[in-house]
């Protein structure tokens, strides 16, 4: 009996980030392209996505100098200020 073929899009030799490699094997089957696959070593960095929160001015100047007094950037002591609230919360 013979298998139905079906047609394959190629796989691009490259990704520009990981949200294109990402896109596209949500709709490929690595099954599809197993034979043009060899073994690699990976060293990654991935970054984290950044979510912006609009503060209010006074809030902000605040804040801003509570880290400089810290010796921390504003984004480190914001995150740390809502993980205690969040786990106070819980």
């Amino acid at each position: 009996m013979q298998k139905n073929k079906k047609k394959i899009e190629p796989m691009p030799d490259e990704f520009k980030t990981i949200m294109e490699a990402s896109d596209f094997w949500d709709t490929h089957d690595i099954t599809d392209y197993w034979d043009g696959t060899k073994e690699v070593k990976l060293m990654a960095s991935l970054k984290k996505e950044p979510k912006y929160v609009a503060l209010e001015g006074n809030i902000a100047k605040k804040a801003f100098n509570v880290a400089k007094k810290k010796h921390i950037s504003m984004e480190t002591l914001v995150n740390l200020w809502l993980k205690e609230k969040l786990s106070a919360a819980r």
